[in-house]
């Protein structure tokens, strides 16, 4: 690459081979100037108040491109499902949502790229819950010219992945609630997890499919688990029951249904207790009575991920423990925090 460096005055009628950027501190930041803009004698005094004085007519070599270039490339090979991209602006291209979803990040990948001299990969924490038009990663390259060499570096890696950055849409699920119990089975309380279930469940646009109350008897609970399975019901929630009191037998129950149990027990606060299982397709979860007093729990972890179709294994599970920690705040704001991340 050449480099022929031009005082603004002597510029006019030239092309500019890179964005400058005018930051306005608190009001704008933003390229002033964009790649392929013939200088204007009107633009010189802008160009003066920026703090620009020179500039750089880039004449590229063999096997030299570009940062754009660069970045549209990259960001081809990372961009998965339901995403699209914008840019590139300031040599940086960003990957956007289509559509609401969950979003998923192949972190190894991540990280491979970054590897790469030159290279700028940035993403948000996968596994959390995106609207349409949130930007989901960025791309770029540091230098305003790369050698073609990094860039196929680069392409390599992404090609050993596919989906690097994608949305999976939430499916509306069939979800069916059983509140173990005998206190609440027989009127002494007021249920009052049931409401604070459905309402996730909505929130969550699966399909609410209805709630029944069972003693602490675990036939009684594997009834009705079975019950809601021969109803067409997908996700089967069991509330209460979950700890080792003599009289918590909802674990015991979930088995008895012949049921594969992924895990009983996860490395995530709260939700410690929590337990999954599968009977076929049909995911059922044993949730302690965290989900009743917690706004986020372990729920908020692995349910987004069933609606978005994914069968967890335990591995899932052991890695959640890391973010695994609810810090418990006075104002929530879930999912921008290291909860789940």
């Amino acid at each position: 690459m050449a480099l022929k460096k031009v005082r603004i005055h002597e510029a006019v009628g030239m092309v500019l081979g890179h964005d400058m950027t005018k930051i306005v501190p608190g009001e704008y930041k933003g390229p002033a100037f964009k790649k392929g803009h013939i200088i204007q004698p009107e633009d010189i005094p802008h160009l003066l108040n920026i703090g620009k004085e020179h500039i750089y007519l880039l004449e590229l070599g063999d096997q030299q491109i570009h940062e754009n270039e660069a970045a549209e490339r990259i960001a081809r090979l990372v961009s998965g499902e339901n995403t699209y991209m914008a840019g590139p602006s300031e040599g940086k291209v960003t990957i956007i949502a289509k559509q609401d979803g969950l979003l998923k990040v192949n972190r190894a990948a991540v990280t491979s790229i970054n590897a790469v001299d030159y290279a700028v990969f940035s993403t948000l924490h996968g596994n959390r819950l995106v609207k349409a038009g949130e930007i989901l990663a960025g791309v770029k390259v540091v230098p305003l010219i790369v050698d073609d060499q990094v860039v196929r570096t680069v392409e390599r890696i992404a090609g050993e992945y596919q989906d690097i950055v994608a949305v999976k849409p939430l499916r509306a699920l069939k979800t069916g609630i059983i509140t173990t119990g005998n206190e609440v089975f027989y009127g002494r309380i007021q249920d009052k997890f049931g409401p604070v279930l459905r309402d996730k469940i909505e929130d969550y646009k699966a399909e609410f499919s209805g709630i029944t109350f069972q003693p602490d008897k675990a036939e009684a609970i594997t009834q009705a688990i079975m019950d809601y399975a021969q109803a067409g019901v997908e996700v089967i929630v069991v509330t209460g029951g979950m700890s080792v009191d003599p009289d918590d037998v909802t674990p015991d129950a979930i088995r008895a249904t012949g049921a594969e149990v992924i895990t009983y027990g996860t490395p995530v606060l709260p939700g410690a207790m929590f337990m999954l299982a599968y009977l076929g397709n049909i995911a059922i979860l044993g949730l302690p009575a965290c989900g009743m007093f917690s706004k986020i729990t372990v729920l908020d972890l692995v349910f987004p991920r069933i609606l978005a179709g994914e069968r967890l294994s335990k591995q899932d599970f052991a890695e959640m423990g890391y973010g695994g920690l609810c810090m418990g705040c006075k104002e929530c704001s879930y999912p921008c925090c290291p909860f789940g991340k």
